[in-house]
């Protein structure tokens, strides 16, 4: 039978193929805003055919209908980052989350404690040669994929094709369901000055040559804004948005002096607007690889001058980071975070950087003496090199206590500084000024 014969033979409508999965299964649905939103709008209409589903999801950027109130008795979602969709149900106590560095989580799926029954996929129409591909994420994805005893792909025409982990043999596949839609668009952040000032600050500690890791939201986009007069950085990043493609095209993103994977973008997943999906649309210097890959730490220390920038809910004087929660309630997850941290701080020349702003809406200081109770310490104080706000940059690797906190005062912003002091002081038992940074 050739490819084509099975492909035709596999194609089904979105209810036969979710007849595939029963009561009691756990289902790992691709990620962010690759997830294949037909299927699950398919799945929750149809959800008296189910009883306790486990939907394993990262980041739902639909409607994530099967996490609402009444759903119980359908679908228990377990999530492995937390997004806006489905903090209130963890919240309440509607679904769960399962703390995991990102680079581990396909061997949860293959070797761990959440072996997979089925995986819900979002792809391009074959190829010549009867390969379809996960286009903007491949993440987790492929790798549940493998581990997947039932496999059920929505094909997209809209969906971008891109190369690398992402290229899956129809054979792979269970069921086929055809239905094209926009792909989901991730709107861009707003930059302000408080933003614009930060971006400045952790260019500083850009240099030509570097290899980037960007986080998501508006401070990634302002770094970006002031790298325009670099020369030839790379990019090995969870993941990339807008603001890369108006780099690259101006030459200042070549990857050419890349020592490791030169001359190629390695990313796992993406999300941006039509402009981002366009670009890596058939883009062979876009190389899309799974999780266990990108956000391996080990992988990542290859890259010589390797820089990671990630953003943060608070910091402690010590340097403890909290990203993941508001004391203890879970509003996102460490994603590459760590990761990130750990494999740049291990490179030869590279650094770590959590940058954010001082404050939250300007009352409420993002530098405190200690993190707020019940928070989950996210990057440790050990691994912690830069942070950087809008009031400049504190160096923290191989710093002590004392010195540490007076950095961290030092960009805190000015309404706040006199009280962290105080706390300073007060804990350490000493005057602030007599120690010397």
């Amino acid at each position: 039978m050739s490819w084509r014969e099975e492909y035709e033979r596999k194609i089904m409508t979105a209810q036969e193929a979710l007849s595939l999965i029963h009561s009691g299964d756990r289902v790992a649905v691709q990620h962010a805003a690759g997830e294949p939103s037909y299927l699950l709008e398919v799945m929750v209409a149809n959800r008296e055919q189910y009883r306790g589903v486990e939907i394993v999801h990262q980041v739902p950027m639909g409607k994530c209908e099967y996490c609402k109130e009444g759903m119980e008795p359908y679908f228990r979602h377990n999530s492995i980052f937390s997004g806006k969709n489905s903090a209130q149900a963890i919240a309440e106590g509607r679904a769960d989350y399962t703390p995991c560095f990102n680079f581990e989580i396909p061997k949860l799926f293959t070797e761990g404690p959440l072996p997979l029954d089925a995986a819900l996929i979002h792809v391009t129409p074959p190829d010549e040669d009867g390969y379809v591909s996960l286009g903007i994420s491949v993440d987790y994805t492929r790798p549940a994929v493998t581990a997947a005893k039932t496999v059920i792909a929505q094909v997209n025409q809209k969906m971008p094709r891109t190369f690398g982990d992402a290229l899956i043999h129809i054979s792979e596949i269970t069921a086929f369901v055809l239905h094209d839609a926009p792909i989901i668009e991730l709107t861009p952040p707003k930059i302000g000055e408080i933003e614009r000032a930060i971006g400045e600050n952790c260019a500083k500690l850009i240099h030509d040559g570097d290899t980037l890791q960007l986080g998501i939201g508006a401070i990634p986009d302002a770094v970006l804004m002031f790298l325009k007069d670099k020369k030839d950085l790379g990019i090995h990043s969870e993941m990339i948005s807008d603001g890369v493609v108006e780099l690259a095209e101006a030459g200042v993103i070549t990857n050419a002096r890349k020592n490791f994977n030169p001359g190629k973008s390695i990313v796992t997943f993406l999300m941006g607007t039509r402009r981002l999906y366009d670009y890596v649309d058939n883009n062979p210097n876009i190389i899309m690889r799974s999780v266990d890959y990108v956000t391996n730490p080990t992988v990542i220390m290859q890259n010589d001058h390797m820089i990671s920038i990630n953003s943060c809910v608070q910091v402690d004087l010590t340097g403890q980071v909290c990203s993941e929660s508001i004391g203890h309630r879970q509003i996102s997850g460490p994603g590459g975070q760590v990761d990130f941290v750990r494999g740049a701080t291990m490179s030869k020349g590279g650094k770590s950087i959590i940058a954010m702003p001082s404050t939250t809406k300007g009352t409420i200081s993002k530098i405190v003496m200690d993190l707020t109770p019940g928070s989950f310490v996210t990057t440790s104080r050990n691994d912690v090199d830069y942070v950087v706000t809008e009031y400049g940059i504190a160096h923290l690797k191989g710093r002590t206590l004392l010195q540490r906190g007076k950095m961290l005062i030092q960009i805190a912003h000015p309404d706040f500084r006199e009280d962290l002091i105080r706390q300073y002081e007060e804990r350490y038992h000493c005057r602030y000024e007599e120690v010397a940074v």
